[in-house]
């Protein structure tokens, strides 16, 4: 009796979580701006670590490149803002569209485990990789690219070369944390 519930139980398990990452899927690969995005990788965080904050801004800025590689986004620690590096977002949308949705997934995801508080590097990383595959699964490509950035992202680095843009000006995007606007009347 006992292996007979515990058999369904696993089964039913396998079914919701089939079922989450169908959702997910299909979630990412239908939004259409950096604020759709957004709201995916809170519900992610949500559902994996019961976890929100509201209030965020997203700028996009030129932030250079390092020879040993780039800055995909930073948060200033005790700010509302996560700051998004847009000369690889372009780079990518032009040259890798593929990954282009999966890229910002995961940027935007590691940034807002840190805007939460999650201020250690390495432990960020883990739970990126964590949540990426709790509802993604295994072979996603915002899965892969939280296992191995390095692999995706290779062709972004101009090796040997370590420039600063002459212009750091953000732009904010608009309506960007939609889920904790709220509305008068």
């Amino acid at each position: 009796m006992a292996n007979n519930i515990d058999r369904e139980k696993t089964r039913k398990n396998k079914t919701e979580n089939i079922q989450t990452r169908t959702t997910f899927h299909t979630r990412l690969e239908t939004a259409k701006t950096l604020a759709d995005i957004f709201e995916v990788v809170k519900t992610a965080v949500w559902e994996s670590r019961r976890k929100s904050r509201g209030g965020l801004m997203l700028g996009l800025a030129n932030l250079g490149n390092n020879p040993q590689g780039f800055f995909g986004a930073f948060y200033p620690v005790g700010s509302n803002v996560i700051v998004m590096n847009k000369i690889p977002l372009e780079r990518i949308k032009e040259t890798r569209p593929e990954i282009y949705k999966p890229y910002i997934f995961h940027i935007l995801l590691h940034e807002y485990l840190h805007t939460l508080g999650y201020l250690d590097e390495s432990g960020v990383r883990k739970m990126v990789l964590e949540i990426s595959i709790d509802v993604f699964g295994d072979e996603h490509l915002a899965t892969g690219i939280a296992k191995d950035t390095a692999h995706y992202f290779n062709n972004l680095v101009y090796p040997g070369a370590s420039w600063q843009p002459d212009d750091m000006r953000m732009e904010l995007v608009p309506g960007f944390d939609r889920g904790s606007t709220s509305y008068i009347g």
